[in-house]
């Protein structure tokens, strides 16, 4: 699985807070936070469609969008990635990082620091 560029990951926080979403509702979410066209936040959406990161349902005769990657496993992905290649740590992240958190709930904290865990090379961690 790809890990999503920042852009992507608005429009993923969009979706995991309030889907299904149309493209104009996700707009309306992250245009502040991005400030740009909505022809850029179609344009992310057609890419992550076709990377699978979001699927694409018709209601009511209106395109929506739903996110398919799992939060708290993309969270996992994002946290490892970022204390690999930024901070250069090579073992398990404290999940107190997350805490206050308004993106994750209790038992996804409870669920994110199983995954984090699991660093890459640490087989003897507990799923």
């Amino acid at each position: 699985m790809h890990i999503p560029s920042i852009t992507e990951l608005s429009l993923l926080k969009a979706l995991w807070r309030w889907q299904p979403l149309s493209a104009r509702e996700i707009h309306e979410h992250i245009g502040d936070e991005l400030s740009w066209s909505y022809s850029s936040t179609r344009k992310t959406l057609e890419r992550m469609l076709e990377k699978g990161m979001v699927r694409q349902h018709t209601r009511h005769g209106v395109q929506t969008y739903e996110a398919t990657l799992e939060k708290v496993d993309t969270l996992a992905m994002f946290a490892r990635d970022f204390a690999k290649r930024v901070m250069e740590i090579d073992t398990p992240l404290p999940v107190a990082m997350f805490t206050g958190s308004k993106l994750v709930s209790g038992s996804e904290l409870a669920e994110l620091e199983q995954l984090l865990q699991q660093w890459p090379g640490n087989e003897d961690a507990t799923p």
